[in-house]
């Protein structure tokens, strides 16, 4: 006698729901958002690393400016050597000379980098064009003596002194207790102090400033 064998009944497949695609697909997203983010992130750092190297070359070539500010400085002692700066009040560091980029006076209500009001206006009235170098830097420089006042001599100019002066490496240099005696001289071995102040305008709207003090 022969007993049929039991067939189970096949179990219906499961329907493909799309759940692993959705996930590939969020993490596409995901991987490209990231390249995106790295790729913006790479640009704005070039572009700073950029910026930077540019305000480090403006601030390089404003030396060239103070360089010129003192070579004009010492340019004009020799040619009025004949005079006494601490008595006499034509002599020219007691005169502005606005083209030449000198101011006998400070003002402190006049701003050298406001973009209005008091202000110079960095053009050849109130500084003096250097150049431009090899890199694009346009220079000019402003030379202003610290007194308070201007055309007068300079022992009556109330301006701020130097430290005592020192002769050094055999420089002939005089003193102003050499050249002027009395009331209203200043200490020895002391000399008015001048601010040099160099503007340097380079590529993609760069600007830098830099102060030097001299005497």
């Amino acid at each position: 006698m022969t007993v049929p064998a039991r067939v189970s009944p096949a179990r219906p497949r499961s329907r493909q729901r799309g759940v692993a695609l959705f996930f590939a697909l969020i993490c596409m997203v995901a991987i490209m958002l990231a390249a995106v983010m790295l790729v913006r992130s790479v640009d704005t750092a070039t572009l700073i690393a950029g910026n930077l190297a540019f305000q480090q070359s403006a601030t390089r070539s404003a030396d060239g400016g103070t360089e010129a500010a003192i070579t004009y400085l010492a340019g004009v002692q020799a040619a009025e050597s004949a005079k006494n700066v601490l008595t006499d009040a034509t002599h020219l560091f007691n005169v502005d000379n606005g083209a030449a980029g000198y101011f006998a006076s400070l003002d402190p209500a006049k701003s050298l980098t406001a973009t209005s009001g008091s202000r110079f206006n960095w053009d050849n009235n109130d500084s003096v064009l250097v150049g431009t170098d090899a890199s694009g830097n346009s220079i000019r420089y402003i030379i202003q003596r610290m007194c308070r006042l201007s055309g007068v001599a300079a022992r009556d100019a109330e301006c701020l002194y130097s430290a005592a002066a020192v002769d050094n490496n055999k420089q002939n240099i005089p003193l102003p207790q050499e050249i002027c005696n009395g009331p209203g001289c200043p200490s020895a071995g002391q000399t008015p102090q001048l601010r040099v102040t160099t503007r340097v305008d380079g590529p993609k709207n760069t600007r830098s400033y830099l102060q030097t003090t001299v005497y």
